[in-house]
Parts: C-alpha cells; structure tokens; sequence
C-alpha cells in the first residue's frame, strides 16, 4: 500500500495551487492556543489542523503529517496511528452506504452491474475522503492523551472555573 500513497502524494502535491508549508521550517513562533477537551482536539486534527496551536496544517500531504507545526512548534514524529484511522474509515462507510445500498436494491430498477459499479465508486470515494480526517483525529486524541510517546500537554483551565477550587475526580 506504500506505493498507492506515494503515487497519491506526488499527485495532490503537483496541483496547482497547492501550497505545501516546509516541515522543516519554522515560521514565527505562536504560543499554543490549547484545547480545553480531547474533543476539541479531535476536531482539530479532524479538520486537518494542528491540535496544539489550531493554526498549522497537520498534513502537507495526503497522509504523512508533518513532523514539527510550522505555526507553534510542536513535534508530531512521535504519533502511531497505525492501521487505526483505516478501520474507523471502513466502518463509518459501512454505515453510510448500507442504507443506500438497500435503497438502490429496493427502489431502483437498475441491473445488478450498475448498481455494483455504483456502490464501488461510492464506497473509494467516501473511504477516500474519510481516511485523512479519520487520522488528524486520532493523532490528536494520542497526543492529548498522551499516548505513544507523547508528553500530556498542559491542560488550561475549562471555562466558569476558578484557580481556588479543586478538581474532584
């Protein structure tokens, strides 16, 4: 499968248009804007952006992140999504194209080709689409966690809390 992303990361990289940030560069320093809660920085890394900072891309490609945030700094080589982001993929779209295909076998006049030729097309696309989000949220969630390698970041106070009252967990 190694090859299939290579193949895949020179294409999204030749576009046009497309401005790939350096990992190895460090732009100015931005002090961490931290997530309050590990669904925060599962939506961050869902959509592709730093969980430490939510400013710096997490991937310059189409599914190697970056090693070092371009924005705050945060070092990301220490992430082990594994096969992890692949499996929440392939069930989230089983999930989606089960009602569909019980429609197009229900409610459409269509052979049996087209709609397996349907079905196939939809099924790359959404597993396509989903795989990258899928691996910014994983990513985030080891980080916040402090899974695999990773330091716990510090954790900034949830709003309406003081300084005075103590966490009863």
């Amino acid at each position: 499968m190694a090859g299939f992303e290579t193949l895949l990361d020179r294409i999204v990289d030749n576009m046009p248009g497309k401005d790939v940030a350096d990992p190895d560069r460090v732009d100015e320093y931005c002090p961490p804007d931290l997530p309050k809660t590990t669904f925060q920085a599962a939506v961050r890394g869902l959509f592709g952006r730093c969980p430490s900072c939510g400013k710096g891309r997490m991937f310059p490609r189409l599914l190697k992140p970056v090693e070092i945030c371009p924005t705050c700094g945060q070092d990301w080589t220490a992430q082990q999504a594994d096969d992890f982001p692949a499996y929440v993929a392939i069930i989230m779209t089983g999930h989606i194209l089960a009602p569909v295909i019980i429609f197009m076998i229900n409610e459409t006049d269509f052979s049996m080709w087209t709609n397996l030729a349907i079905i196939i097309i939809l099924g790359l696309i959404l597993l396509g689409s989903l795989l990258q989000p899928a691996k910014g949220a994983i990513i985030a969630m080891q980080w916040w966690m402090g899974l695999h390698g990773f330091e716990k970041p510090p954790r900034p106070p949830l709003a309406g809390t003081s300084d005075n009252v103590q966490d009863h967990r």
